[in-house]
């Protein structure tokens, strides 16, 4: 299997995104979800062809992307979304804030599992909903699970929602089938929309490919909505297209509430490279994910020989390792201390929930073998040091 290289240290910190501009330049930067992988060739020729031919004004509409999107999906992901029911906007969030505001409430309780995306917490309430945690079942040691029983309490209870993250952020979970079955029912049970951003997806491993929450059974169809993109298994995040998809009559009346600034929202240039990556960019995504099953088991081994008491388990899925810190006794969020003494950068556990994140953090692992390994070795380093009293 090819890989596809990481861009050498010092080209990378000539980017602009938000990873390498908001720390000092003596810092490793591996909080947020954007990859060091040089953008894929078929990518960026389209984006160089919209420049050469002007191209720059507003985009035409969903069709493009999800007929590209519907050929991608049949070929890697056991999927068949019809073209017909799929509207774009901006981004993942901006789908999940447009369909939560038009299935529940103000006041409303919807459902959110940690350890979770951070921004999850806010799109329930940007939407006007309650946060209603029911954190998901297991841990590191014995793999992660939907807390079924847990989750039904929650819809008994009220919730007129839930945003499922398929798979995991920051876990790195790819749900399984049958749980996922079993999530539609009670949604069909007790009324409830299933919101799945599924935008790791693509980014699962060929051993656990993920499961499309709209393929699992009639009753998903029925009280599913799907909001994903080609953001993070491509690397455009900042270019800004995304997809909300149904595949019911009751979802599509909820698409067909949206304002049409909606799909307005969505970048020129996020449609021209999701086409692009969704038509062409299979090849660069399978060398990715063969770099990043390299990283994710170099972890272990990183681990193993220089921070032993940290706990780990490789996901299944994107780019993310979900460390547990707490041998390290750096307190509830050591990420803190990564950076102040370590000058790495790492997400805080407590940002994914205060119980579940607390002595946590997220790791980047979209990054060269050598950043991954030099990482490691400087928070071992650190722990050896005395703290620093400021």
């Amino acid at each position: 299997m090819h890989r596809v290289a990481a861009d050498p240290i010092d080209l990378l910190r000539t980017r602009t995104s938000a990873k390498w501009r908001r720390y000092e330049p003596d810092v490793l930067p591996l909080p947020v979800a954007e990859m060091d992988y040089p953008l894929a060739e078929p990518i960026a020729e389209a984006l160089h062809a919209a420049i050469r031919r002007s191209d720059t004004g507003y985009n035409s509409g969903s069709l493009p992307v999800a007929e590209a999107f519907a050929g991608f999906a049949a070929a890697r992901l056991g999927w068949e979304p019809d073209p017909a029911r799929v509207t774009c906007t901006a981004d993942v969030s901006m789908g999940i804030v447009e369909v939560l505001r038009r299935v529940v409430r103000p006041g409303e309780g919807v459902v959110i599992d940690p350890p979770i995306y951070p921004p999850f917490f806010d799109l329930v309430t940007e939407a006007g909903g309650v946060v209603v945690e029911v954190p998901l079942a297991g841990g590191i040691d014995e793999g992660w699970s939907l807390d079924l029983p847990g989750i039904e309490a929650a819809f008994a209870g009220g919730a007129r929602a839930m945003v499922l993250c398929n798979p995991h952020n920051p876990v790195g979970l790819v749900h399984a089938r049958e749980h996922l079955a079993a999530l539609a029912e009670l949604a069909e049970r007790y009324g409830v929309t299933i919101v799945s951003d599924e935008v790791h997806g693509p980014l699962s491993q060929p051993e656990s490919p993920y499961v499309p929450f709209l393929t699992v059974s009639d009753a998903a169809r029925e009280h599913g909505v799907t909001v994903t993109a080609a953001t993070k298994a491509f690397n455009l995040a900042g270019l800004k297209a995304a997809m909300i998809l149904t595949a019911s009559e009751r979802g599509d009346a909820v698409r067909a509430s949206f304002p049409y600034e909606v799909e307005w929202r969505m970048g020129q240039f996020g449609s021209i490279a999701s086409v692009a990556a969704f038509r062409h960019g299979a090849y660069w995504l399978d060398g990715v994910l063969a770099s990043i099953d390299d990283n994710r088991r170099l972890l272990v081994d990183l681990l193993a020989d220089l921070l032993p008491g940290v706990r780990y388990r490789m996901p299944q899925a994107s780019y993310l390792a979900w460390l547990d810190l707490s041998a390290l006794g750096w307190g509830d969020d050591p990420a803190e201390r990564a950076l102040r003494e370590a000058r790495v950068a790492l997400a805080p556990g407590p940002g994914f929930g205060r119980e579940a994140g607390r002595g946590h953090a997220r790791l980047n692992l979209a990054c060269s073998p050598e950043v991954l390994s030099e990482a490691i070795t400087r928070i071992a380093d650190a722990r050896e040091r005395p703290t620093v009293v400021e």
